[in-house]
């Protein structure tokens, strides 16, 4: 029997979870045949490993283990690919297919240009107050990551977004861990001339990072009252949400998805130092509270960009490594102390996979 297990980041925040259960619920009525099931990767049951479990429980021999993320950082590339390598340790006879992030694609684009429209600006407004609009800046805000590919995998977002719409300005800007942050993306909106500016949440669904940018908004109209500040809604429920998943767990079933990272060489070096930041077991809680903070490797290979982040705390552990060739690091640099619940693993990786590319 095939199953879908969708991984969801997870939050403190019990709205945002609930959400995610029932984006998944729906995605399995459209998917029509696989056992469909949720968990997450942080700060909310199941985790990926009992995910897993539940599926082999109900009979699943195959299964396609499908993020629920944006872009494809730390987790995508390192924790999910390393509960994959655990599960099939623990259930030999069960083939696992690991399907792709959302990523740039082009139907993310028509979900922001739904999200804009509902905060008034659409391309026909475009075309009938075009002069009106000239002082009116769109800010796209992501999550924010140590991780170079998806950083600038969102500022790539922003520019297509801009050549879809043609406004004056479509900014970039993150709510942590890195440059350039939500105030920063603001202060620069308004330098360039802008009267209104448009905070466009790159977000799938609510959490505490959302609130946080509704807070900040009100900071904003107390700060500058000569302007006008408003904040887009997040992807949420959209359709076109439902059909990019749905995508990624046919090709993940297919076995035709492929993750640059689950086919590098790179990744098993990698683990060899992460082993106590997983997110898939219950040995301990490590807080961190939807958290602006980083654990971060990076490795500069030929052709892959490894580290791990923890999304949305306010500081990061960077070890940046430059190297061509295999190696193994040490972490003595990791002193430091959270205050937030988070689930990590503390069971080592032993016969870590490598899918043939």
């Amino acid at each position: 029997m095939n199953a879908v297990l969708f991984v969801g980041h997870g939050s403190k925040d019990a709205e945002g979870n609930e959400e995610i259960r029932q984006f998944v619920g729906a995605i399995a009525k459209e998917l029509q045949g696989p056992l469909v099931e949720t968990c997450f990767l942080e700060f909310e049951k199941p985790n990926i490993r009992q995910g897993i479990d539940q599926c082999v429980a109900k009979g699943a021999t195959q299964i396609a283990v499908v993020p629920i993320t944006l872009f494809s950082a730390g987790h995508a590339k390192i924790h999910i690919p390393a509960a994959i390598d655990e599960a099939k340790l623990r259930h030999p006879s069960i083939r696992f297919n690991y399907g792709r992030p959302i990523g740039v694609h082009e139907q993310v684009l028509d979900i922001l240009t739904s999200r804009l429209g509902a905060a008034g600006i659409t391309e026909a407004t475009l075309q009938e107050q075009g002069q009106e609009l000239e002082e009116t800046a769109i800010l796209v805000v992501g999550r924010g990551s140590s991780d170079a590919d998806a950083n600038s995998d969102l500022f790539k977002i922003s520019r297509l977004f801009w050549e879809k719409l043609k406004v004056k300005w479509v900014e970039t800007a993150f709510i942590g861990v890195t440059a350039p942050l939500l105030e920063e993306g603001m202060e620069r909106c308004l330098k360039l001339g802008a009267r209104k500016v448009i905070i466009l949440p790159y977000f799938l669904f609510t959490g505490v990072l959302i609130k946080r940018m509704e807070s900040m908004l009100e900071t904003f109209e107390e700060r500058y009252p000569e302007h006008q500040f408003s904040l887009a809604d997040y992807f949420g429920f959209h359709p076109k949400l439902r059909q990019i998943l749905i995508e990624r767990a046919t090709e993940a079933l297919q076995g035709e998805a492929k993750m640059n990272c689950d086919m590098c060489q790179y990744r098993i070096a990698a683990m060899e130092h992460i082993d106590h930041h997983h997110h898939d077991h219950d040995d301990h809680h490590h807080g961190h509270d939807d958290h602006d903070h980083d654990h971060d490797h990076h490795h500069g290979h030929d052709h892959h960009n490894h580290e791990h982040d923890h999304h949305d705390h306010d500081h990061d552990h960077n070890d940046h490594h430059h190297h061509d060739h295999p190696h193994v690091h040490n972490e003595t640099d990791h002193d430091h102390s959270h205050d937030e619940e988070h689930d990590h693993d503390k069971q080592p990786v032993n016969n870590k996979t490598v899918a043939s590319s």
